[in-house]
C-alpha cells in the first residue's frame, strides 16, 4: 500500500515536471510571436532589412506626408510616431553652429598637414562629439537646425583660384591630395559599425563649384571633359567609391549649361550609374529655386521641382518641393518617383538608427564628456602644429629663444579670436590666441609687450604711432598679420568683403604692408612675420624685408599654443602648402574661366611666390638612391642631415611624355609623412601600379601615354622656385612605358 502511494506521488511529480517544462518551452516558442504582436508598427521590426522597413513605412504614408519629408525641414508625423527632423548640419572642422564643440583648424589646414591618419582621427573625434550632442539634444527635445546627424561636410571642391573666399573650406588645389584627406575625413565621420552610421557625411558642392561667390546662383561653369574628369571630379569619385559617403550636395551653379541639382548627366549618369552611389542627394540651400529665378531653365516652381526630382535630387534644402503635389497634378512627375526619392532619404535616417529604440545603436552610449574634451583639444593642437608652413627662415632666426631679454608683439591678429575660427565653426569654452601662446612660452624674466599697432583692413584713424619704434628696439619683433573670415568666406558671412566673400586682390592689406615697412625702416633687428588666412596671400614686397615667415591658416581653438610651439622650437614646422601662392592676381587667368590652363601647380608656367607642396623645416633632409622595379615599386632613402628630430612630408610626382603640353607639368601621385630622427636614414616605399601613370585625354578618358615618364621624390614640388626658396633637392628617375 505504502509502495503504491509512493509510486503515485512519483508519477504525479513526473507529470507536473513535464507539464512545467512544456509550458516553459511553449512560452519560449511564443515569445517572438508575442514580441512581433507588441510592435506598434511593422517597420519597427529590427529583424528586417532597412530596405524592407522603409518600404513598409512608405506604404502607410499619405501623399502629403511623403512630400513633407523631402524638404530639409521635415515636420513630425505623429500618427506614425515619426519625429521632426532637420537635415541641415555642418561639421567642416568640428561640429558647427550648434554650440559647444572642439574647434579644429580650418579645413585648408587639413590639406596642409598631408596627414591621412591624423585627419581620420579628426573625423572620428568630430563624429563622437556629433553623436554626444545629438544624444543630449534628443533628451531635451531639441530637433532644430544643426542638431541632427546629417552633416553637409566635407567640401571637396578644387581651390582653383586664389580669389575664392570659400577656398578655405577645401583641402587645396590638387585632386589627389583632396581625395586622400577627404576619404579619411568621411571614414572618421561615418564610423566603422557594420549596421549603423555614427554620422552621415556629404560631399559638396557637386560639381565645378569654385566661385565667384557673387554670381554663384547664376553662373555656368563651362569646362572641357579633360578638366572635368582630371581635376573637378576625382575627389567626389573617391569619396563615393572608397569612403562610401552617404550624401552628395548639388551645387548652385550650372555646369555645361545645366543646373547641377537638375543635371541627369551629373546625378544619374556619372554619380549613380558610373560610380554606384547609393545615398541621398541634397540641393544646396535655395538652389532649386535658382532654376526659374536666375538660371531661367524653367518657368515655374513646379517645373523646377520636377526637374530636380527627376534628375535625382532627393532632399530640397529650401521650399520648392512644397509644390510637389501641384507638380504631380500637372503630370510633371509620378507617385512612383516620389516614393523612390523618399526611400533614398529615409534609408539614411534608418542607417543612423533614428527609428530604433534608444540603446540598440552602439553610438547611443557616447556621452557629453567627449565634447571639447582634453583628448580632442590635443588633436586640434596637433593639426595646427602640423599644418603651419615655414616660408622663410633667414639665418635660422627661428626657432626663437624663450629667454630673450626683450620681445615685442604687434599686429591686429595677435590677440584676435576671430582669426582662429575661419568659417562654419563651433564655439569652444576656451580659445588660445596667438598672443596667449607666445606669452605662455617665454621666460618670466623676458620683457614682452604688445600693441595692435594697425587696424586689420584700413589705415589707422589716429595718426599717432607708439608701436613701431618700440617694436624696432626689441631683440625681435613678432608681427601677427593677415586676414580673417571677416574678409573672405561665403557670400553673406564675410562682412568686410566688398565682393561678397571673394577677394579682388590677393595681397596683404596695404595698411599692413606699410606698417611692416615702417618697422623695418627703424630697425635692423629681426622681424618674424606670422600670417593668418585661408587662402594665398601675396607678399612679394615683404618677403625680402622680414627675416622669417610662418603661415598658420585659421588654426582653431588651440592655435595660439600650436603657433608658439613652432615659433619657439618645441615642435619643428612640417606643414606644406596645399595651394600655389601667386605673386599677384596678374598671374591668374580670368576668375570666371573654369579651364585649368594656367592654373595650379599642374598648369601654371609662371613662377609663383611660393609653390604648391613647399614648406621649410628647422632641420634639413637629403634624398638619394631612387629605385623603381618592374612592378612599379618605388623606394628611396631620406636622411635627416640636421640636428633636430622632425617630421617630413615626402612627395611623389610624375611627369608624362606630354607634360607641359597636353598633360600636367607635374602630377602628385602619392605622399607620406614620416618622423625621422637627426642623423637617421629611412627607406621610403611607394607601391605604384601601371595605372598610376594614366593621364586624361581630351574626351576625359584615362589613357597611358607611350614614352618616357619621369618620377620625382622630394619634400616639395620639383621646381626651380622650390630650390631657390631653400627646399631640399628632389631626386628623379625615368620610367619608359
Amino acid at each position: 500500500m505504502k509502495f503504491k502511494q509512493i509510486t503515485s506521488y512519483f508519477i504525479v511529480a513526473i507529470i507536473a515536471t513535464i507539464s512545467f517544462y512544456s509550458c516553459k518551452t511553449d512560452q519560449k516558442n511564443e515569445a517572438p510571436k508575442q514580441a512581433i504582436k507588441e510592435l506598434k508598427f511593422k517597420w519597427d521590426n529590427l529583424s528586417l532589412s532597412n530596405e524592407e522597413r522603409v518600404d513598409l513605412l512608405i506604404a502607410e504614408m499619405t501623399l502629403e506626408e511623403k512630400t513633407s519629408q523631402l524638404l530639409d525641414v521635415c515636420p513630425p508625423i505623429e500618427r506614425l510616431d515619426i519625429p521632426e527632423y532637420n537635415w541641415w548640419n555642418e561639421a567642416l572642422h568640428g561640429v558647427a553652429r550648434n554650440g559647444r564643440a572642439t574647434v579644429f583648424p580650418q579645413a585648408i589646414a587639413f590639406g596642409a598637414t598631408f596627414d591621412e591618419d591624423l585627419i581620420l582621427r579628426v573625423g572620428t573625434a568630430i563624429s563622437d562629439e556629433a553623436r554626444a550632442k545629438y544624444n543630449e539634444s534628443i533628451k531635451i527635445g531639441n530637433r532644430s537646425r544643426y542638431a541632427g546627424l546629417t552633416f553637409w561636410s566635407p567640401n571637396v571642391n578644387i581651390f582653383r583660384d586664389a580669389r575664392w573666399g570659400r577656398g578655405q573650406e577645401t583641402y587645396g588645389e590638387d585632386p589627389f591630395l583632396t581625395s586622400r584627406i577627404g576619404v579619411n575625413f568621411v571614414k572618421g565621420l561615418q564610423g566603422t559599425d557594420s549596421k549603423y552610421m555614427k554620422a552621415a557625411a556629404c560631399a559638396k558642392h557637386y560639381a565645378v563649384h569654385s566661385g565667384p561667390e557673387e554670381f554663384r546662383h547664376e553662373f555656368d561653369a563651362v569646362v572641357n571633359n579633360k578638366d572635368l574628369f582630371e581635376t573637378y571630379l576625382p575627389a567626389f569619385k573617391a569619396l563615393v567609391k572608397e569612403a562610401k559617403v552617404e550624401g552628395v550636395m548639388g551645387a548652385y551653379n550650372r555646369t555645361l549649361g545645366v543646373p547641377c541639382c537638375g543635371s541627369p548627366y551629373l546625378l544619374q549618369d556619372i554619380l549613380r550609374k558610373d560610380w554606384g552611389f547609393e545615398g541621398y542627394i541634397v540641393s544646396d540651400c535655395g538652389a532649386i529655386s535658382d532654376f526659374h529665378r536666375f538660371h531661367k531653365v524653367t518657368q515655374t516652381a513646379e517645373e523646377s521641382a520636377a526637374l530636380a526630382l527627376i534628375s535625382g535630387t532627393t532632399i530640397n534644402c529650401g521650399n520648392v518641393y512644397s509644390v510637389l503635389k501641384s507638380a504631380l497634378d500637372q503630370k510633371l512627375i509620378t507617385v512612383e518617383l516620389i516614393n523612390q526619392r523618399l526611400k533614398e532619404s529615409l534609408l539614411t535616417r534608418f542607417k543612423l538608427g533614428m527609428f530604433d529604440p534608444i540603446g540598440t545603436n552602439p553610438y547611443d552610449n557616447i556621452t557629453a564628456s567627449v565634447i571639447d574634451s582634453e583628448k580632442h583639444r590635443q588633436i586640434a593642437k596637433e593639426v595646427a602644429q602640423k599644418s603651419i608652413v615655414l616660408l622663410k627662415n633667414k639665418n635660422n632666426i627661428l626657432p626663437l629663444k624663450k629667454d630673450a631679454r626683450r620681445m615685442y608683439v604687434v599686429g591686429p591678429n595677435a590677440s584676435s579670436e576671430e582669426v582662429l575660427l575661419g568659417n562654419y565653426y563651433g564655439l569652444t569654452s576656451s580659445t588660445q590666441t596667438i598672443l596667449d601662446g607666445i606669452v605662455s612660452k617665454v621666460s618670466p624674466g623676458t620683457t614682452i609687450n604688445y600693441k595692435s599697432g594697425v587696424l586689420p583692413f584700413r589705415h589707422n584713424v589716429n595718426p599717432i604711432d607708439w608701436s613701431t619704434g618700440e617694436a624696432g628696439e626689441s631683440e625681435v619683433c613678432i608681427a601677427v598679420m593677415g586676414i580673417s573670415g571677416l574678409l573672405e568666406g561665403e557670400e553673406g558671412e564675410a562682412i568686410a568683403s566688398d565682393s561678397r566673400g571673394d577677394r579682388k586682390d590677393i595681397k596683404l592689406p596695404q595698411n599692413q604692408i606699410d606698417y611692416i615697412k615702417k618697422i623695418r625702416s627703424k630697425t635692423e633687428n629681426p622681424i618674424v612675420l606670422i600670417l593668418t588666412g585661408g587662402s594665398p596671400i601675396a607678399i612679394p614686397e615683404l618677403h625680402d624685408l622680414v627675416d622669417a615667415i610662418l603661415f598658420v591658416w585659421y588654426p582653431g581653438e588651440e592655435g595660439g599654443n600650436a603657433v608658439a610651439d613652432v615659433l619657439f622650437g618645441d615642435v619643428p614646422p612640417s606643414g606644406k602648402l596645399p595651394i600655389t601662392f601667386p605673386k599677384s592676381v596678374d598671374q591668374l587667368p580670368p576668375y570666371i574661366d573654369y579651364n585649368m590652363a594656367g592654373r595650379t601647380y599642374k598648369y601654371m608656367s609662371k613662377e609663383p611666390l611660393y609653390p604648391f607642396g613647399f614648406g621649410l623645416s628647422y632641420t634639413s633632409f637629403e634624398y638619394k638612391n631612387l629605385i623603381i622595379d618592374n612592378n612599379y615599386k618605388v623606394t628611396a632613402e631620406i636622411t635627416n642631415t640636421g640636428k633636430l628630430d622632425s617630421e617630413e612630408v615626402i612627395q611623389l610626382y610624375i611627369s608624362s611624355p606630354l607634360a607641359g603640353k597636353e598633360d600636367p607639368i607635374y602630377d602628385l601621385k602619392s605622399f607620406k609623412r614620416e618622423f625621422i630622427k637627426a642623423g637617421e636614414t629611412k627607406t621610403i616605399t611607394f607601391n605604384l601600379t601601371k595605372e598610376t601613370f594614366n593621364q586624361f585625354n581630351a574626351e576625359g578618358k584615362e589613357v597611358l601615354r607611350k614614352g618616357d615618364y619621369k618620377v620625382y621624390i622630394g619634400g616639395s614640388l620639383p621646381s626651380q622656385r622650390s630650390l631657390d626658396l631653400g627646399a631640399s633637392k628632389t631626386i628623379s628617375k625615368v620610367v619608359s612605358l
